[in-house]
C-alpha cells in the first residue's frame, strides 16, 4: 500500500504558484547581494563582514552554511540507508566539537586577530606549515562546492527536467553573483534567510510523511517489513560493540566515538574555515564565541527533518533502493514528489535550492579569504592597498566558482556524497585538528613538527582509503572506513609531530603569546557592550545546555 504512489521516477510538476515561490527566493538573494555591496568598503568588509555582525545573524549562517547538499540530501541518504545511526554525525561528531569552538578555541582565533585558520597555523607554526595548509583547504573547498553544485544539477534535472549542464551554470552564477557583489555579509545574510527557508520545506515534508506511514509506530512496523531492513535502523548505538559489529555502519563505539566524534567531529568544526569564518566576522568576542553555541541548538533538532525522512524513504520506497532504480541520494526528492501538493511543493523545492546555495556560498567565500589573504597576499603580492585585494577577492570568487563546476562531475562519481565528503575531511581536516590541537596544548611543538605531522596526517588516511578500495573487507562500510582512516591520521600527527620535535627548535616562548595554552592571557572583555554580561548569553551556560539536551536526545535511540 506505501509503495502504490512511489513507483515512478522524480519528475515533478509544478505550478504557477511553485514557479513564483522559486522566481521570488531568487530575487531575493540578488537584493540581499546588492544590498550588502552597499557596505562593502574594504577588504575586510569583503571577506569579513568588517568584523560587525551580531552573534544571532552569525549564529544562525554559522549552522546554515553546513545545510548544504551533503546535509539535506546526504544525511537524509544515510537516514534510509543505516537508520538512526546517522545520529552520531550530530550528537557525538557535531554539538560538541561546536561547544568546544565557542568555549575554548575562539578565544585563541578571535584574540589573536587572525583573518583565517590557515592564518593562525603561520603564527603557531610558520610559512612552511601555512603554505601546504593553505594549498590544502583550497584543493578541498572546491572540491566540496563542487558536490552541492552536483547533488542541485542532479535534482534540478530529476524534478524539472532541466539538463545538468544548464543547472550548474544557472545555480553557480546565482551564487557567483551575489558572492562577488556582497562579499562574506552577502553570503551569511542569505545563509540566515535560507536557514528559514530549509525549515519550512523541510518541516512539512516530515510531518505529512509522517502522517502517510501512520506515525512513528506506524513507521518502525513499515521499516521491519522493508528490504535490508533490520531492527538496529531504528538504534543508534545497538551492535556497535568491539569484536561484536552488527550495526549499519560497520564500525564500533570506540571509532565512533574517536573516529566520528573526536576525529572528524572536532577537526571540522574547530578547523574548517568554511564554518569557522562566520564565527570570525562577529563584532567582538563574547559574540565570537556564542556563535557556534547558538548554532549548536538548531543542529541538534536537523536530524528530525532530515533523518526522519530519510527512514520515511526507506519504509516507502525501500525496494527501489534495493533494485537500483532510486540512489539513497534522492530519498528527499522522491518524498517531495510522493506527498506535498502544489503551492507547499514551491515551498519544498525552493527550500533544496536553498541548502544547496548555502552550502556552496560558504566553501566559495572561505576559499576566495584564504586564497587572497593566505596565498596572493602573503607570497605573491605582499604589500599592496587594499582595494587591490577587494579586486582580487572578487576575480578568486569567479575562478573558484569555475573550478567548482568542473569538480561537481567528480562528485557524480559516489553513489552516497557523505561518504565522499568523509572522506574528504578524513582527509584534510583531520590532520589539521592533530596538528592544532597539539600545538595548543604543547609549547615545545616546533614548527618543522607541525609541517611534517600535518603532511603525515595526510598521507596515513589516503592510504588507508586505497588499501579499503583494494579490498573492501578491511571495514564494515565505506563509512567506517572514514572513521578508522580519521583516527589513523591523528596517530601519525601526534607520532610524526613528537618525533619531529624532539631533533628539531621550538618557537622562542615569547612568540607563543596567545597562541599556546598557559602562555600569555587572553582579553576576553576588553571589547564586551551592554548586555553581554546577561546570564542567558553566557557560553558556559549555552555551551551546558548543548551538551545536556545532546543526552537527552539521545536516549530515545540506544
Amino acid at each position: 500500500m506505501l509503495l502504490a504512489d512511489a513507483s515512478s521516477g522524480i519528475r515533478l510538476s509544478l505550478s504557477w504558484v511553485d514557479y513564483l515561490m522559486l522566481f521570488l527566493y531568487f530575487a531575493t538573494v540578488l537584493a540581499i547581494g546588492i544590498a550588502a555591496k552597499r557596505k562593502v568598503k574594504t577588504s575586510m568588509d569583503f571577506f569579513l563582514s568588517g568584523r560587525s555582525m551580531p552573534a544571532w545573524i552569525t549564529g544562525l549562517a554559522f549552522v546554515s552554511a553546513n545545510l548544504g547538499a551533503t546535509e539535506i540530501l546526504g544525511m537524509a541518504a544515510n537516514g534510509a540507508e543505516i537508520g538512526m545511526a546517522t545520529l552520531h554525525y550530530y550528537i557525538v561528531g557535531a554539538v560538541p566539537a561546536m561547544v568546544f569552538l565557542g568555549l575554548v578555541m575562539m578565544p585563541f582565533y578571535y584574540g589573536s586577530k587572525v583573518r583565517s585558520v590557515p592564518q593562525f597555523m603561520l603564527r603557531r607554526f610558520g610559512k612552511p606549515a601555512h603554505v601546504v595548509n593553505s594549498i590544502a583547504f583550497a584543493i578541498s573547498n572546491v572540491l566540496i562546492a563542487g558536490i552541492n553544485l552536483y547533488a542541485m544539477a542532479i535534482i534540478i534535472e530529476a524534478m524539472l527536467g532541466w539538463p545538468q549542464w544548464v543547472a550548474i551554470i544557472i545555480s553557480a552564477g546565482f551564487v557567483l553573483l551575489y558572492i562577488t557583489l556582497g562579499g562574506l555579509s552577502g553570503a551569511i545574510y542569505n545563509e540566515v534567510m535560507q536557514f528559514f527557508v530549509i525549515i519550512a520545506g523541510l518541516v512539512p515534508l516530515t510531518i505529512v510523511g509522517l502522517h502517510r506511514v501512520h506515525g512513528w509506530s506506524g513507521l518502525k512496523e513499515s521499516l521491519m517489513h522493508t528490504e535490508g531492513v533490520s531492527r538496529l535502523h531504528l538504534s543508534a548505538w545497538q551492535g556497535t560493540g568491539i569484536g561484536d559489529v552488527t550495526n549499519p555502519i560497520g564500525a564500533n563505539w570506540l571509532a565512533i566515538v574517536l573516529g566520528l566524534g573526536f576525529v572528524l567531529g572536532f577537526g571540522y568544526w574547530t578547523t574548517n574555515f568554511t564554518e569557522v569564518q562566520r564565527a570570525f566576522s562577529a563584532k567582538n568576542m563574547s559574540a565570537a564565541r556564542r556563535t557556534p553555541l547558538i548554532g549548536a541548538f538548531p543542529k541538534l533538532f536537523i536530524p528530525f527533518i532530515v533523518v526522519v525522512p530519510g527512514l520515511i524513504a526507506a519504509a516507502t520506497v525501500g525496494n527501489q533502493f534495493a533494485d537500483g532504480s532510486l540512489t539513497y541520494n534522492e530519498a528527499i526528492p522522491k518524498l517531495i514528489q510522493m506527498y506535498l501538493p502544489n503551492g507547499v511543493l514551491g515551498v519544498a523545492v525552493t527550500g533544496l535550492m536553498a541548502s544547496f546555495m548555502a552550502g556552496m556560498a560558504a566553501n566559495v567565500s572561505s576559499f576566495n579569504t584564504v586564497f587572497t589573504y593566505d596565498l596572493w597576499q602573503e607570497y605573491i603580492k605582499p604589500k599592496m592597498p587594499d582595494d587591490y585585494y577587494l579586486s582580487v577577492g572578487r576575480w578568486i570568487t569567479a575562478i573558484g566558482v569555475v573550478v567548482g563546476i568542473a569538480t561537481a562531475f567528480l562528485a557524480a562519481q559516489f553513489g552516497n556524497i557523505m561518504t565522499y565528503m568523509q572522506t574528504l575531511f578524513s582527509f584534510f581536516n583531520a590532520p589539521l585538528f592533530g596538528v592544532f590541537i597539539l600545538g595548543l596544548l604543547w609549547k615545545k611543538m616546533t614548527p618543522a613538527a607541525g609541517l611534517w605531522g600535518y603532511l603525515a596526517g595526510i598521507v596515513a588516511p589516503t592510504i588507508v582509503w586505497i588499501a579499503y578500495l583494494n579490498n573492501e573487507s578491511l571495514f564494515g562500510s565505506a563509512t567506517a572506513e572514514t572513521m578508522y582512516g580519521a583516527i589513523w591520521s591523528f596517530v601519525a600527527v601526534i607520532v610524526v609531530s613528537v618525533v619531529v620535535t624532539l631533533f628539531t627548535k621550538p618557537k622562542p616562548v615569547e612568540e607563543l603569546k596567545g597562541l599556546v595554552y598557559g602562555i600569555g592571557t587572553l582579553d576576553m572583555k576588553s571589547d564586551v557592550v551592554a548586555g553581554d554580561a546577561a546570564w542567558y548569553r553566557s557560553p558556559a551556560l549555552l555551551g551546558t545546555g548543548a551538551l545536556v539536551l545532546c543526552v537527552l536526545l539521545y536516549l530515545p535511540f540506544l
